[in-house]
């Protein structure tokens, strides 16, 4: 019983979330088009900082039409995703992330930038018994060897999908641990605040 109440609870935290950016995104976007300045800005995020990169990235993923805005139902899809998809969709959606010249593979420099600029975010990794740091190379390197079945030195979706699915260790990077439902709200808190 208490598990229901928590799941409904949740459920109308993100509506409201939901709500909110929209009025946000009314007001300060009359247009309707959100241009990756504004998707920065509306999220908070300084554009020089560390968050700067992983944005750009979000942004990129969410203009499904590649017109480099974000138009309302593109907005209201990637943020029904990100609060509500379920695993495979947020493993699709990281996909797009990574594959920042959208050629349908990741290969190591796209891997390296996200883990990078994800690195920069959490001041670094942690092993999965939590006592020593993993640089950003030993974390890309480690993850080609736990993904790229067939050692072409890209990732295809499948083995993407198919690599997060059986190493927890390699879920927890790949579906951008930094999960975008809990970047997005953390943003919109940290510029509620200033």
């Amino acid at each position: 019983m208490g598990q229901t109440q928590q799941t409904e609870n949740s459920q109308e935290i993100d509506v409201k979330a939901l709500q909110d950016m929209y009025k946000r995104l009314v007001l300060e976007c009359p247009s309707g088009l959100l241009f990756l300045h504004e998707f920065k800005r509306f999220f908070g995020v300084d554009p020089m900082g560390e968050a700067s990169d992983y944005a750009e990235n979000m942004f990129r993923a969410f203009d499904k039409n590649g017109d480099n805005t974000i138009d309302f139902l593109e907005f209201v899809a990637a943020l029904n995703l990100v609060f509500r998809g379920n695993l495979e969709h947020k493993l699709r959606w990281s996909f797009k992330v990574y594959d920042k010249d959208n050629n349908g593979y990741v290969d190591k420099d796209e891997l390296h930038s996200i883990m990078d600029s994800i690195d920069r975010l959490k001041k670094g990794w942690r092993s999965e018994a939590g006592a020593s740091q993993l640089s950003v190379e030993e974390v890309v390197d480690r993850l080609l060897a736990a993904v790229d079945s067939d050692g072409d030195g890209h990732i295809s979706l499948e083995e993407f999908l198919k690599g997060a699915q059986q190493d927890p260790w390699v879920l927890s990077m790949l579906k951008l641990d930094l999960d975008p439902a809990g970047w997005v709200l953390d943003q919109r808190r940290r510029s509620a605040h200033f």
